[in-house]
C-alpha cells in the first residue's frame, strides 16, 4: 500500500547542512519505493538566511513547501529564536490547509518541530514518527543556554516528552541517545537505533578532485589538518585551535575549518587577524563534498563530553567512506569512541581528551611523517553505515508504524462487493 508521507524539518535540499541531506535521501528514496512524499520545510537557508529558494516544487518526485520566515541569524540567541519561532508559526499555519497523511516523520530542526507534528495526531496524521537527530532541550542546558530547572526548560522538556509520548517510533541515532530518551520513560520497544549514513554515493576519495580543491585554495604542499561541518558548542574547538597556535612555526601544516554555524566566528576571527595557519571556507555545495573531505590530510572529529547522546557528529561516516585518517578529540565513551574500538587501534585513527593539547600537537606532527597509503583501512567498519544499507530501514520503520491500518485497508480492498 502506498502510502502518504509527510517529513517536517527545517532544511531540506538544498541546502548543505546534514539534516537536509539526509532528510532528501530519505525522501527521494521512500518515493522510489512507491510512496507520496511532502517535505515541509524553511523557504531560507539553515546557515546562510539571506539565501532563499523556491516555495513550492517537485523535486525528484517529492513536494517540496516551503514556508517564509525571519532572517536574523544566529549571532545571538534571541535572533536564532526568532527566526525558529516564526518558522514554525507559518508551518502551524501552512499544515491547516494540507491534506491528512498517513505518517508524519519529524525530525529536531527546530527543537520543537516534533510537538507541532504530535498535534497533528490524529486529525491530520495518522501516526507520528520521531527521528531524533538531537535532543532538546537537554542539548540548550548542557551549552547552558538554559538553567536545568528554569520555566522554560520545564515547559520545553514537557513538550517533547508528549510529543516522544505521542509517537508510534522513535528513531535515535546511536546508543547513548537511546539510553537517554529510555530515561525519559519511553518504552525500550518504541525506539530503534539507525545511525546516519555516508553520503556514499556521492562522497569516496577523489583524487583528481582533491587536487583541484587545494590547487583552488591553495593549499598545495601543504599537510591539512580539517575540521568540517556544523561548528557548536556541542563541538568544542579550543583544544583544536590551542594546537593551531603551538604549530605557527609548522608551515607547512595548514588548518582548514570548513561549514558555518555559531562557534565558525572562532577560527575566522583568528584567520582575520592574520593567524599564518589557518583557513576558513563557507560549507561546500554537496557535488564539491568528494573533493573537500578528500583534500584532507587528517580530519578532526570532536565530541562535548556533556552532549553525548544528545547530538550525534555524523561526519565521521563520510570521512570513513573517504578512507581519510582523523583524530578524535573528546571523551572516552560516546558512539566515536565505539567506532574507534571497532577499528582496533588502527594507526590512522588518532584519540586526544579536551585540553590534551600537547598530544594533539605531537600527534599532528608524528601524522605528518606517515601519510596516508591506503584509503581502504576503514572499509569494513565505513560498510556499516552506507546509505544503500540504512535509508532501508528508515524506509521500513515508517512502513511498520502504518503496518496495522494497511493491512485494514488491504482487507477492505480485498473484500467482494455484492450488488443488490
Amino acid at each position: 500500500m502506498a502510502l502518504k508521507v509527510l517529513i517536517l524539518n527545517q532544511a531540506f535540499y538544498p541546502d548543505v547542512v546534514s539534516s537536509a541531506q539526509h532528510a532528501a535521501d530519505l525522501a527521494a528514496s521512500l518515493v522510489e519505493a512507491g510512496h507520496e512524499v511532502t517535505v515541509l520545510a524553511d523557504a531560507r537557508a539553515y546557515d546562510d538566511r539571506g539565501q532563499r529558494f523556491p516555495a513550492d516544487e517537485s523535486w525528484r518526485g517529492v513536494r517540496v513547501i516551503r514556508v517564509p520566515s525571519t532572517s536574523f541569524g544566529k549571532a545571538a540567541r534571541w535572533r536564532r529564536f526568532a527566526d525558529f519561532s516564526s518558522f514554525m508559526l507559518s508551518c502551524a499555519l501552512r499544515l491547516i490547509f494540507l491534506p491528512r497523511f498517513d505518517v508524519v516523520v519529524a525530525m529536531t530542526s527546530p527543537p520543537l518541530i516534533s510537538f507541532l507534528a504530535a498535534l497533528m495526531v490524529p486529525l491530520k496524521a495518522r501516526k507520528l514518527l520521531f527521528w531524533s537527530m538531537d535532543l532538546n532541550p537537554d542539548e540548550a542546558i548542557a551549552a547552558g543556554w538554559l538553567r536545568p530547572q528554569s520555566l522554560t526548560a520545564r515547559l520545553l522538556a514537557g513538550l517533547m516528552l508528549c510529543s516522544m509520548k505521542r509517537a508510534e517510533r522513535i528513531i535515535a541515532l546511536d546508543r547513548f541517545m537511546r539510553d537517554r530518551i529510555r530515561a525519559k520513560g519511553i518504552a525500550a520497544d518504541k525506539i530503534s537505533v539507525v545511525p546516519p549514513w555516508a553520503h556514499d554515493d556521492r562522497v569516496c576519495f577523489d583524487f583528481e578532485a582533491r587536487q583541484r580543491f587545494r590547487d583552488r585554495h591553495g593549499l598545495s604542499g601543504k599537510f591539512v589538518v580539517m575540521y568540517s561541518g556544523n561548528h557548536s558548542p556541542c563541538h568544542p574547538l579550543d583544544t583544536l585551535l590551542k594546537a593551531a597556535e603551538r604549530l605557527t612555526d609548522h608551515p607547512e601544516i595548514v588548518f582548514l575549518f570548513v561549514g558555518g554555524g555559531s562557534e565558525f566566528r572562532k577560527p575566522l576571527r583568528l584567520e582575520q587577524r592574520g593567524a599564518p595557519n589557518i583557513r576558513c571556507l563557507p560549507y561546500q555545495p554537496p557535488k564539491e563534498l568528494a573533493g573537500s573531505l578528500s583534500a584532507a590530510d587528517l580530519h578532526v572529529v570532536l565530541m562535548g563530553s556533556a552532549f553525548v547522546g544528545l547530538v550525534h557528529p555524523c561526519k565521521v561516516y563520510n570521512i570513513l567512506a573517504v578512507g581519510s585518517p582523523f583524530m578524535y578529540i573528546g571523551p572516552e565513551k560516546s558512539h566515536v569512541s565505539d567506532l574507534v574500538a571497532e577499528l582496533r587501534g588502527n594507526s590512522s585513527v588518532l584519540v586526544a581528551g579536551h585540553g590534551e593539547i600537547e598530544s594533539v600537537v605531537r600527534q599532528i606532527l608524528e601524522a605528518t611523517r606517515k601519510p596516508c597509503a591506503n584509503r581502504d583501512w576503514a572499509r569494513d567498519v565505513a560498510s556499516q553505515f552506507r546509505r544503500q544499507l540504512l535509508v532501508p530501514r528508515m524506509i521500513r520503520s515508517i512502513e511498520t508504524v502504518t503496518a496495522d491500518f494497511c493491512v485494514t485497508e488491504a482487507a477492505r480492498v480485498s473484500q467482494p462487493h455484492h450488488s443488490s
